[in-house]
């Protein structure tokens, strides 16, 4: 192998690393060298690049590894104008204060969901996975949305991928991507966890490209199938609203 495919490698690798961490806020190196498949020698190299540079510190009382300031020198320069995790908060904000759910915001990445942005309820009991969170396409209101209203080539990759649940109907998922489509939103009911429930509805740019999934969740005592329904309208509005809000 050639010095450019052995550097262009170890950036790969580099960036590996640095992606285990949109999870956790502190990780070993066991931990690290496990979840990049790499042996420990080649990851602690790795990490002394990393530390070097500022993009991890090393904790010398745990021994573990966060992320440095030179991420949120990077970070600060975002455009925050165009990230809708920023952009659509306060309206986010509006929704939850008018539900009084928990508000969330996902966006398809391959044949996964990922939360990007969310809002509690201001209940005592409710239902909040963690911003960063990912969760397969085919399971949840959010993910039935990422699918109906992209192109279908995204809905064929799904079907036909090798970790699609067995215990899933092919026809009766395209049933509910057809339903989502023709009432513009979403519902699930103890798809992904006993006792949760949710329903989501599309957030289109101004060229009416798919931005993301705008969701309400919370227990299925109280976000019963009528009271989704009856929520729907507002929810609708709201995505309705937050795509105008997008370049």
């Amino acid at each position: 192998m050639d010095d450019g495919k052995l550097t262009v490698r170890a950036v790969e690798r580099a960036l590996d690393v640095l992606i285990c961490f949109t999870d956790s806020a502190e990780l070993s190196l066991t931990e690290i060298s496990a979840r990049v498949g790499l042996h420990k020698s080649t990851v602690h190299r790795l990490l002394a690049s990393l530390e070097g540079r500022g993009f991890l510190v090393r904790s010398s009382a745990t021994d573990k590894y966060k992320l440095g300031l030179r991420i949120w020198e990077l970070s600060a320069h975002l455009s925050h104008s165009d990230d809708p995790a920023v952009a659509l908060l306060p309206e986010m904000e509006r929704l939850r204060d008018t539900i009084g759910e928990t508000v969330s915001l996902y966006i398809r990445d391959g044949l996964e969901r990922v939360r990007i942005q969310a809002v509690e309820s201001t209940q005592a009991i409710r239902r909040v996975a963690p911003v960063g969170a990912r969760m397969p396409l085919y399971v949840g209101a959010s993910g039935k949305v990422l699918v109906a209203f992209e192109t279908r080539q995204v809905e064929r990759d799904l079907l036909s991928a090798r970790d699609w649940p067995a215990s899933l109907d092919p026809q009766a998922y395209r049933g509910k991507l057809a339903e989502a489509r023709k009432t513009g939103f979403a519902m699930s009911i103890e798809e992904r966890e006993p006792g949760a429930a949710a329903i989501a509805a599309p957030i289109f740019s101004r060229s009416h490209k798919l931005v993301a999934a705008l969701a309400i969740s919370g227990p299925s005592n109280r976000l019963t199938a009528d009271k989704m329904r009856e929520d729907a309208p507002h929810l609708i509005a709201f995505a309705a609203r937050m795509g105008k809000m997008i370049r």
